[in-house]
């Protein structure tokens, strides 16, 4: 079955988030996800703030930009969350937009060995293991949780080339596909996923996330045109057009598909009430 979600994007004032949270849970969205885009709010402190105004919300971040965060105190702050929340949290990670990493002074010569490390630090270390690297870029020397989650959260990893998509398959819980992709291109997807495991002798589930770019309102499909989206992961219309949209993305292989808003939405507590009480009963 595949999950429904919504996103609240990084624009939307931190003050306003509680009520998005609460409608969000009123509503009975499934989940609500958050991106750390540069330089908005920081990602694991907007998610602990919604996880606290809310009692059953599963939240999901999507995606952290990993030049800008240590891979020890990610998982500092991504444990104390498992443990006050337990069992409804999902991390993200990713090696970022590389023009802001660069603004920020954290790019890196190889993002791609930048998230390898980072990937087997981030679960290792949530896993409760004790860890001396001494990667490219990722160095421990003897680190160790000192209150591990009792079950670590799920690690996403946001991917699109082949060997993106390969270190995810084989490092990550799970992958995140942004809005650029097409009904082949995530089947194609998919297909090197479960390659890239069997090869490194890996078994189980690997979920697989799609966001879906919704636009509705007055001049929807004008809006969706303007983005250069149209004919990717975007849908302009109403909850029929959204629902045969998302359903669309599940046979094309989505676990779950996050809707997010267009720039000129500028009603999230609207949004995620139309995923959760328009959409979400069409599935």
């Amino acid at each position: 079955m595949t999950i429904l979600a919504a996103t609240c994007l990084p624009q939307v004032p931190p003050e306003r988030l509680r009520e998005v949270a609460r409608t969000a849970e009123k509503a009975g969205l499934a989940e609500l996800w958050l991106w750390e885009d540069c330089f908005w709010g920081g990602a694991m402190t907007l998610a602990s703030a919604l996880l606290a105004w809310t009692d059953l919300l599963a939240v999901g971040i999507g995606v952290l930009p990993v030049p800008l965060r240590n891979v020890a105190l990610t998982a500092m702050e991504a444990a104390a969350l498992e443990r006050m929340f337990p069992g409804r949290l999902t991390v993200g990670v990713g090696h970022g937009v590389q023009d802001w990493m660069g603004q920020a002074g954290a790019r890196v010569g190889s993002p791609l060995t930048l998230l390898t490390e980072y990937l087997q630090a981030l679960r290792g270390l949530l896993n409760g293991e004790r860890l001396t690297t001494a990667g490219r870029y990722v160095k421990l020397d003897d680190v160790a949780l000192g209150l591990p989650p009792r079950t670590a959260p799920p690690v996403f990893s946001a991917a699109t080339g082949p060997r993106t998509l390969r270190v995810s398959a084989q490092f990550a819980d799970g992958t995140i596909i942004d809005s650029s992709s097409t009904p082949d291109g995530l089947r194609a997807t998919r297909e090197a996923i479960g390659q890239a495991r069997a090869a490194a002798g890996l078994a189980g589930p690997h979920p697989v996330v799609v966001y879906l770019l919704t636009v509705t309102g007055p001049g929807a499909a004008r809006r969706l045109a303007a983005t250069g989206l149209a004919g990717t992961a975007a849908v302009a219309g109403g909850a029929a057009e959204v629902a045969a949209a998302v359903r669309l993305w599940a046979g094309a292989g989505a676990d779950k598909v996050v809707l997010y808003p267009d720039a000129a939405n500028e009603d999230p507590v609207g949004f995620v009430r139309f995923a959760a009480e328009r959409v979400q009963p069409l599935l």
